[in-house]
């Protein structure tokens, strides 16, 4: 942790965007549950069904965004901007196809796929609706991330703190005027808060389009963003491919435990439950990913820059930084738990006594577990997937929930029929692994890797 102050200081000033900008992002959820919330709580457990597949999507362009991200900020440490834009036309290619064929789906059949997320039909339709509104919002929020994400690696953060500061403001006035039913419009209850997310989502890349037109730090070339060379596809399909897989698997197994619990009896409370759960418990580890993506960057840059002898002492340090703020945010969580929260925020939400209840034993959960998923997001996230160690943080990220706590999860709730405490109790477990697994990894120093380098 002796690193001098002037590595604080760079990491603060990364960071601190960073968390600003995920901060936004996520208090735009909060935002978007408790206005969603105070229609009631089935409103709110079919918009938490519906989110699933936004969920998966988004991780898919988070996905691409983390792949482009290892190869921008190992280019961007040997100062080869050519090489960014062959990188971020194929991002821009690969997120945008991806995503219009998410919206198509969504918007074609609606029905079909949320019955495949919940079997509770009062919760179909208003979902269905959702969805179908909500799907094609990912169109634009994927080039913005991409071109975003490129920015981060570049050292530059505030862009994206600064776009998504005006989608979050006009997200939420929009979600005032058309779920209740303000300045005149109708009251359109579910179907507003998607319609509010559409348009902040277009107004996320017209800001995009402003910038990349009159910006003169990074000029984007159109010959090199359309026709990016035979050999850099082949880098960047070797490198992010991987991290693609990683977030879909991973987004895919985090949604199975929603889709688990929407089967479990008296599945709408405990909906409810989670979806005020995740909002607070996401609001907690802002700080943690933000560490988590300040890693990759200043980790890949310095490889790239052919710093690799000071690269496993720099990613201890952050990845021990990383553990105790965990540490901290868990201990505030467990406590807010069971004082202030029950007493303040769940009535904003409208929870029954029995949702209550559920929210917060998954919130002591999450707080218990967070010192270590604080560990292991910034080792994999940060620090394998910075050092080029792509295949292997999928391997730690994935294993650990797919072949161990997702069947246990399943076959505890549903063949046993056990409460939700035991599905909780199967997520502890992955968490375990995964941070057996990545002090392994990182002890080992093989995830070192020069990825940008020719033959690589």
């Amino acid at each position: 942790m002796k690193r001098g102050r002037d590595f604080y200081q760079h990491l603060l000033f990364l960071a601190l965007p960073i968390l600003f900008q995920n901060l936004i992002t996520t208090s735009l959820g909060m935002i978007d549950t408790f206005m969603v919330g105070s229609l009631g709580e089935a409103p709110l457990a079919a918009v938490s069904q519906a989110n699933i597949l936004v969920f998966i999507i988004q991780l898919v362009i988070f996905g691409l965004q983390s792949g482009s991200s290892v190869l921008i900020s190992q280019y961007w440490g040997r100062g080869d901007t050519d090489s960014i834009n062959r990188v971020m036309g194929i991002g821009f290619l690969l997120a945008g196809g991806l995503s219009a064929l998410f919206a198509a789906a969504l918007f074609f059949f609606p029905y079909p796929i949320i019955g495949l997320l919940t079997d509770n039909q009062e919760l179909i339709p208003l979902a269905a609706g959702y969805a179908r509104i909500v799907g094609p919002s990912y169109l634009f929020n994927s080039l913005t991330g991409v071109y975003t994400g490129a920015y981060r690696s570049m050292e530059d953060p505030k862009l994206g703190l600064g776009i998504y500061a005006a989608s979050m403001c006009t997200n939420t006035f929009l979600n005032w005027v058309l779920i209740f039913g303000h300045l005149g419009a109708p009251a359109l209850g579910v179907q507003g808060a998607a319609a509010a997310t559409l348009t902040a989502r277009i107004l996320e890349f017209v800001i995009m389009v402003t910038h990349a037109a009159f910006h003169k730090r990074f000029r984007l070339k159109p010959a090199l963003l359309f026709q990016p060379d035979r050999e850099m596809a082949a880098r960047f399909f070797r490198y992010a491919t991987p991290v693609v897989i990683n977030e879909a698997m991973w987004g895919l197994g985090t949604s199975m435990y929603k889709v688990i619990l929407g089967h479990m009896a008296d599945s709408t409370h405990i909906l409810a439950a989670r979806a005020i759960a995740g909002n607070i418990e996401d609001i907690c580890i802002v700080a943690v990913m933000a560490i988590a993506n300040t890693s990759a960057i200043i980790i890949g840059r310095e490889i790239g820059a052919g710093r690799k002898s000071s690269v496993f002492g720099v990613a201890a340090a952050l990845d021990t930084l990383s553990f105790l703020c965990g540490g901290v945010i868990g201990v505030l969580l467990v406590l807010s738990a069971h004082t202030w929260l029950p007493a303040v925020v769940y009535p904003l939400f409208h929870l029954t006594e029995a949702s209550a209840s559920i929210a917060t034993l998954i919130l002591t959960f999450a707080g218990c577990l967070m010192p270590f998923r604080s560990f292991d997001t910034t080792n994999t996230v940060g620090v394998l997937r910075g050092g080029g160690d792509i295949r292997m943080a999928a391997i730690i990220d994935v294993s650990a929930m797919w072949l161990v706590s997702i069947p246990l999860a399943a076959f505890f709730a549903l063949v046993l029929r056990l409460d939700v405490t035991w599905v909780y109790i199967a997520v502890t477990i992955e968490q375990f692994v995964k941070s057996t697994l990545g002090i392994l990894r990182f002890r080992s120093g093989a995830w070192i890797h020069d990825i940008t380098r020719a033959g690589a």
